[in-house]
């Protein structure tokens, strides 16, 4: 049996031997075979973070040694950086150079919480009685459960993990059914580094099975998701009868606003960077290009033919710029947009099909340009989550930003200008959770990311990510106590 499932301190494998094969979607080669736990499994590892936490073996560590374990697991993941990095690309099928690029990251991620993770000591109150001591103190939220995607596993991982620890509490991490190995890794890391038994637990599996608990169990008292709105939503309303607190990410549809007066050859790199790195399949991605009339056919052109020249290929191929789709499901909801877009309207300037030849062993798709949209398509309106840019125009700032925000989501937008005064107007505007001026991507561990609208709500990263992970407690101390004869007796 697998033993790929890591509860109560101890790797195991799911209860009714249920098993999963996992396979790179660059070729449909055999990964591995991994546990799919059931309900019965994740009532396990709740059960475990449950009594972990109420026991304070963790939670009443002081925050400095919270930090230092984390500290240990950055340095653990630079020391195996390259068993990760093939871990990820193996699972996701992307570059093995983007991979070992998400390693650096997801390192100092954990560097980041470790240095932090004393720093919400809390705050004195002025009661304005010099009899009262009044102060703020911050306590772990109690059994996180951590949902993570496919799409960059052990990155959106950390994200939840690391300032979950920091904080003090115990979770259960679920990633992705289909790339677990990167959270095994983890695991094996942070039990290495002493964390104690019941802290971290690990189900893997689809979320019918594996996740079901995890917004509905009593003992869960956080629930942070990244993935889709559809099922964002259900998570919402499944906590809503034990009123957990919820944090979601859940992706974006984000606009990419060209200015004539932009630096076009800065801008046209990293509009192709924006909407065609890992396939597109970024929550962030610049998938709605929005460029000034004026100069739009010349860019147009000249995007369409640098897309064309896009080389796809696997993990190892050295010559290919970007690689497959997850699945063979994820690709047919792609090929499903785009010609529901040209069904629409809407003309394919390049791609807009499977890849062909030996590309056909994985789960590819060219990189498709899109123009002559209106902002009412779908293509305009809906995540594709694919390798897929469509195009509009504006001629005002107004213009511009009316269709900047012209969607349900708010993720994630940029402006480029030259011009300094438009691009803190236009970026002041923007109703994203992340705005880039001249470039596009960038993020910090210490900034916090998340949306607006049904972007989702809550923040990772920055100060406010170690928050989510907190609860904010008054404790009211009155050195004088007293009578105070409101219901005296006559």
């Amino acid at each position: 049996m697998p033993n790929t499932l890591y509860i109560d301190g101890v790797w195991t494998s799911a209860r009714d031997g249920q098993t999963r094969e996992i396979r790179c979607p660059a070729d449909g080669e055999l990964v591995a075979v991994v546990d799919e736990a059931t309900e019965a499994d994740t009532h396990d590892a709740i059960a475990a973070a449950r009594r972990a936490f109420d026991s304070g073996v963790w939670s009443s560590v002081p925050a400095a040694e919270r930090g230092a374990l984390l500290l240990s697991t950055a340095t653990a993941i630079r020391e195996r950086k390259e068993d990760f990095a093939r871990a990820e690309s193996a699972d996701t099928g992307k570059r093995i150079v983007e991979s070992r690029m998400d390693m650096d990251d997801i390192a100092n991620c954990f560097d980041y919480f470790g240095r932090i993770a004393d720093s919400q000591a809390g705050r004195v109150v002025d009661a304005g009685d010099p009899a009262v001591r009044s102060r703020i103190v911050y306590e772990p939220v109690g059994v996180c459960a951590l949902i993570t995607p496919w799409n960059y596993p052990l990155l959106q991982t950390a994200w939840k993990v690391a300032p979950a620890i920091a904080a003090g509490n115990s979770f259960v991490l679920k990633p992705s059914e289909l790339t677990p190995h990167t959270s095994i890794l983890l695991m094996e890391v942070l039990h290495e580094a002493g964390l104690p038994t019941g802290v971290g637990n690990l189900v893997l599996g689809a979320g019918a099975g594996a996740g079901a608990p995890l917004s509905t169990h009593p003992d869960v008292d956080l629930v942070s998701f990244t993935g889709g709105v559809v099922t964002g939503r259900l998570l919402m309303a499944n906590a809503a009868a034990t009123v957990k607190k919820v944090a979601l990410e859940l992706g974006g549809k984000n606009p990419n606003v060209i200015f004539a007066d932009a630096d076009l050859d800065a801008a046209l790199d990293n509009a192709l960077n924006a909407a065609f790195i890992h396939s597109g399949l970024v929550c962030s991605a610049g998938s709605r290009l929005i460029v000034e009339e004026s100069i739009a056919e010349e860019f147009v052109d000249e995007l369409v033919r640098r897309t064309e020249k896009i080389r796809l290929g696997g993990p190892y191929d050295e010559r290919a710029q970007t690689g497959p789709l997850i699945s063979a499901e994820h690709r047919d909801k792609v090929t499903a947009y785009v010609e529901a877009g040209i069904a629409e309207g809407a003309r394919v300037r390049c791609g807009g099909h499977w890849g062909e030849g030996d590309l056909e062993r994985g789960f590819y798709y060219v990189p498709t340009v899109i123009d002559q949209v209106t902002r009412d398509m779908s293509v305009v309106q809906d995540e594709g989550f694919g390798p897929v840019v469509t195009v509009e125009t504006f001629t005002t700032e107004d213009e511009a930003v009316n269709l900047g925000n012209d969607t349900i989501y708010g993720l994630a937008g940029a402006v480029w200008t030259q011009d300094a005064g438009k691009s803190q107007r236009i970026a002041s505007r923007l109703r994203h959770g992340t705005v880039w001026i001249n470039d596009f991507g960038p993020y910090l561990p210490q900034a916090e990311w998340g949306g607006f609208k049904q972007s989702g709500f809550g923040r990772e990263l920055g100060p406010t990510g170690l928050g989510e992970y907190l609860e904010a407690k008054h404790i009211y101390h009155n050195t004088e106590p007293a009578v105070t004869d409101w219901f005296a007796e006559d």
